[in-house]
């Protein structure tokens, strides 16, 4: 359904939601009905009712004491042999492997030097670096997948970082040629982040992290939780989660600490968070206002309000194409309803069926017949050819 054919040599860009890592990582959605009809509570709409009035300050905390532990320490854990234990991790990063290969087919087929597209993600995970890593051990592919940090013993993250790519030449300087790249930034976010002074440190060992919520504390909460994923309860039938004003309080003080943007007013309560957050979405918007710009989104459902109204101000360019995959054909009404007038945006659903991440590889971002896919092992088709160098004193790429 989005021919790679027309967009490969694009300024291509990527948005994924929590929708990829569905089935290994839990969603926003939550199971307890609104009451109307078969309608679900997703977390963002929960957490806002609760902070519009003070008497349901517990709730709000508690709520939040679900999302922690039900996402964001199981990201905080992951590895590879802990995703594949199930059959549906298994699947959430093999859809992973198969999507990130297609991507570095789609880089090697360009030619020049500049073989590089933009991944950008509301996840806290690491399922891309996670994959990333087992695809670069390997060794049948080579790239360089950039989350923005330099560093040694300490890898700090900039912004600027994402503008600079690496560079081959041959021994004597007579060829250059470049690594296919993928940017990956984190919009709201990482597991992997830590504040360093006046910067983000990214680090991928999270063994040192400790759990913010104790098994008492959990067993204690457990009826509430429970009522959350509750798909015969409402909203009256949700309990108090028994907890003391004293836990909450410490539970709350550590999660706002978290380098992630809250699901609710989405903005970090730490200023280093906050600053890289306005750089990284200006960094979307001037990508979405280049000439030839391509957005694809899945798995998203631009409840951000800060990124949703950014992509409506760049449809603005003409030169800008968006695709967005939609779960259901219900949800792709509501998305061109969100879209309508613009004629630059495509949203696509499928008629056999939803648009999971596996449907989205095997039928929405397809290699054209005849051409391998990069997943299968096989070197990307037509790999872009060695460039002369430059001269000497205009040979700095970065």
């Amino acid at each position: 359904m989005i021919s790679i054919d027309d967009i490969y040599d694009k300024d291509l860009n990527f948005l994924i939601g929590s929708g990829a890592s569905s089935g290994l990582l839990p969603t926003l959605q939550l199971q307890m009905r609104t009451g109307d009809g078969d309608g679900r509570y997703t977390l963002e709409e929960l957490a806002t009712e609760f902070e519009q009035h003070d008497a349901d300050r517990r709730r709000l905390v508690s709520l939040f004491m679900h999302y922690y532990s039900s996402c964001i320490r199981p990201a905080e854990l992951l590895t590879l042999q802990k995703a594949t234990e199930s059959e549906q991790g298994a699947t959430a990063i093999r859809n992973y492997r198969m999507f990130l290969s297609t991507v570095l087919g789609m880089m090697g087929r360009r030619r020049g030097l500049d073989r590089r597209c933009n991944l950008f993600t509301t996840n806290y995970d690491g399922c891309l670096p996670l994959v990333a890593d087992q695809l670069i051990q390997e060794g049948n592919v080579d790239f360089v997948l950039n989350d923005g940090a330099r560093g040694f013993t300490k890898r700090i993250l900039q912004a600027r970082n994402f503008g600079s790519y690496l560079c081959q030449s041959g021994v004597l300087g007579r060829y250059q040629s470049s690594i296919p790249q993928v940017n990956l930034i984190h919009l709201h976010g990482s597991v992997y982040w830590n504040k360093a002074g006046t910067g983000i440190e990214v680090s991928y060992d999270t063994s040192h992290r400790r759990d913010l919520l104790d098994d008492e504390v959990v067993q204690n909460a457990w009826p509430f939780f429970a009522t959350l994923n509750n798909p015969e309860a409402v909203l009256a039938d949700l309990p108090p989660a028994g907890l003391n004003d004293g836990i909450l309080k410490k539970f709350w003080d550590a999660y706002e600490r978290m380098p992630i943007v809250n699901p609710t007013k989405w903005k970090f309560k730490e200023t280093v968070y906050e600053e890289h957050y306005y750089q990284m979405l200006r960094l979307l918007s001037y990508e979405l206002e280049k000439r030839n710009a391509v957005l694809i989104t899945f798995g998203f459902s631009f409840a951000d309000e800060h990124i949703f109204n950014l992509v409506m101000r760049s449809l603005s360019n003409p030169g800008l194409q968006v695709y967005i995959c939609c779960y259901s054909a219900s949800g792709c009404v509501a998305m061109q309803e969100k879209f309508k007038g613009h004629r630059n945006v495509k949203c696509l659903a499928l008629d056999d069926g939803p648009m999971d991440f596996t449907a989205f590889n095997e039928k929405v971002l397809v290699w054209p017949e005849g051409l391998p896919s990069a997943s299968t092992g096989a070197a990307p088709p037509a790999a872009a050819p060695s460039v002369p160098a430059p001269p000497a004193d205009n040979s700095d790429l970065f």
